[in-house]
């Protein structure tokens, strides 16, 4: 039976234990035993976020004017931004509620100076980017009137820069690189990538939505990570998510713009009202001052030195796992060098081993091409390497996890 309005309200003291009830049966985030959807940097940056959170409870982002702490918060998330993204002198951008608003954002504006710079074609623009690109662009491409042209991956599972250079055509609007691609975590070549754009008179997108606020950082400790940001000429774009691995609150993403011709295009504005003017950068209006403020807080609570040091742990987490894994005869597939990292073997029915984990208490994320299990990792992981590893190195023994005889496709992903 579906739920009504009670005709009388329900004290909270009532309210809270059926809350607390509902979700008794979610996945235990806090316990390590989900692959994704939580970004976690200890309980003091989530009590910074969740604070800051409700100081701003009621502001609203749509209006900078009522609310000029909101838009000097912004400001200031932006610029911070863009100065770990190397932006230049003329590099700005704007918050949004996340990163398919700003992938959407940026496909809009990438279409409207496509449009401006060739009018009167009859051929639709395109989005050119790898097999592995995010469905975002997809779901873009979908609503604003553009073709998606997917390319074949690379041996490495990055984008073909070869492949890519074959697909471009008259009418594509956009290529797309990820830093890095969510299946296997791997970043695309976009200094490659860039320069075909740039050849080509195109836009230039790096999706670092889950990146943007890690690999400054983990380049810094060592790892090898191609250049992918505004440092690499021809970059028009890039998407960066604030609530991933800027640990802020849910409702989090930025967009950067090489230079504010870019950015103009983000913006709409409509005056013909009887209110008079409406005008925003972004594609929501009302925008909950709590994750604007709450991202301010928490950038400026870990600072430089508290990111390095939370990346430094999620880099040993993927390591201790992937080197378990890998002695379990379960490799890693590719060269991830950030957070995200996927595994499987051809020996191995991946869907089977994933249903022997969940058995035991883990929530699976899984990838198909090929068939394995996928990690997006945070500080909840780093208690429970050995207990994966140990629960891992049991399922292992199971006779049905093997691959002879059966199919290995994988059953079930996020």
């Amino acid at each position: 039976m579906s739920a009504r309005l009670p005709d009388h309200g329900i004290a909270w003291d009532e309210l809270r234990p059926r809350m607390e009830e509902a979700g008794r049966h979610d996945a235990d985030w806090r316990g390590g035993r989900l692959p994704m959807f939580i970004h976690y940097a200890g309980d003091d940056v989530l009590d910074v976020a969740k604070q800051a959170y409700l100081m701003y409870f009621s502001e609203n982002g749509l209006g900078p004017r009522a609310f000029a702490s909101l838009d000097r918060f912004e400001k200031d998330v932006v610029s911070m931004g863009l100065g770990l993204l190397h932006g230049g002198p003329e590099a700005c951008g704007a918050m949004t509620t996340g990163g398919t608003e700003s992938i959407f954002l940026a496909v809009k504006c990438a279409r409207d100076r496509f449009l401006a710079q060739r009018p009167g074609g009859n051929a639709r623009p395109q989005i050119l980017m790898a097999r592995s690109a995010h469905p975002a662009f997809d779901k873009a491409a979908h609503f604003l009137g553009l073709e998606p042209v997917r390319t074949p991956l690379d041996a490495d599972f990055r984008a073909d820069p070869a492949a890519m250079r074959a697909a471009l055509m008259p009418h594509t609007a956009m290529v797309v690189g990820s830093a890095p691609s969510f299946p296997h975590g791997v970043v695309d070549p976009i200094p490659e990538l860039a320069a075909l754009a740039r050849a080509h008179g195109t836009w230039m997108h790096v999706d670092a939505c889950v990146g943007g606020y890690f690999a400054p950082f983990a380049r810094e400790l060592g790892a090898d990570i191609p250049d992918f940001d505004f440092a690499v000429e021809g970059v028009t774009s890039i998407s960066a998510d604030l609530h991933k691995y800027g640990y802020t609150a849910k409702g989090a993403s930025t967009l950067f713009f090489a230079d504010p011709d870019a950015f103009a295009l983000m913006g709409y504005a409509f005056d013909d009202w009887p209110r008079g003017q409406y005008f925003t950068h972004t594609l929501v209006g009302t925008r909950a001052g709590g994750a604007i403020a709450a991202a301010w807080a928490v950038m400026n609570y870990l600072g430089r030195d508290g990111y390095l040091r939370i990346a430094q742990r999620v880099l040993n987490v993927r390591r201790s796992m992937q080197a378990g894994l890998e002695a379990m005869g379960l490799p890693t597939i590719g060269r991830p060098e950030l957070s995200i990292f996927a595994f499987g073997s051809p020996q191995r029915d991946m869907g089977a081993v994933g249903r022997g984990m969940g058995a035991r208490g883990w929530t699976v994320g899984y990838v198909n091409d090929p068939p394995g299990i996928h990690h997006m990792l945070n500080l909840t992981h780093e208690p429970v390497v050995q207990q994966y590893l140990s629960d891992m190195a049991a399922v292992l023994m199971d006779p049905a996890t093997s691959a002879q005889g059966r199919g290995t496709a994988v059953e079930a992903k996020y």
